[in-house]
């Protein structure tokens, strides 16, 4: 028991000091999260922890009966031949016309989602962030982006402070 414990801690410690997005990051105003909803396919990302070795990532939003957001993550592990499978749930930070949210994959503890970039005519990419700049996503509707339009959102992740050299194509 006493082995669980304390990484038990220092985690819900870590935790505490993530609740909103990066110094600097602003989430975008106008965000409205019925056009939001759907499937989102990861185009790029910073590598983490919990992607770490996956492809063909996608996420798909549904609005639950409280208001909340259902959450599923799905990502392909070709080393392992698997599909794994994360779910969890989402709210507002704050004001629900602005992307900031929190979302949860173990049990009460929130961490910050941030969508900081928006096609907002047609909510068909957005760049998100969580607690850091070690965390950064390039999503879209289609498992594939143009481009000279994918070239631009990192160079505008780079403005924002993020370590493009960092980010990686997610194979869809």
């Amino acid at each position: 028991m006493k082995k669980l414990l304390l990484p038990l801690l220092l985690w819900m410690v870590a935790l505490a000091g993530c609740g909103s997005a990066p110094k600097g990051i602003e989430a975008v105003d106008n965000f409205k999260l019925d056009r939001y909803l759907g499937t989102w396919y990861e185009i790029a990302r910073i590598d983490n922890w919990f992607e770490r070795g996956s492809d063909h990532v996608s996420a798909t939003y549904t609005l639950r009966d409280d208001g909340k957001v259902q959450v599923l993550n799905k990502g392909y592990y070709p080393e392992k031949k698997k599909w794994k499978t994360a779910e969890g749930k989402a709210k507002f930070a704050g004001d629900p016309n602005v992307g900031a949210l929190k979302v949860s994959f173990f049990g009460p503890f929130y961490g910050p989602y941030t969508v900081f970039a928006l096609d907002h005519e047609n909510y068909s990419w957005a760049m998100v962030t969580a607690s850091s700049r070690d965390y950064f996503w390039i999503l879209a509707r289609t498992p594939q982006m143009d481009d000279a339009l994918y070239q631009k959102l990192l160079e505008e992740a780079k403005a924002q402070g993020f370590d493009t050299s960092r980010v990686m194509k997610t194979p869809q």
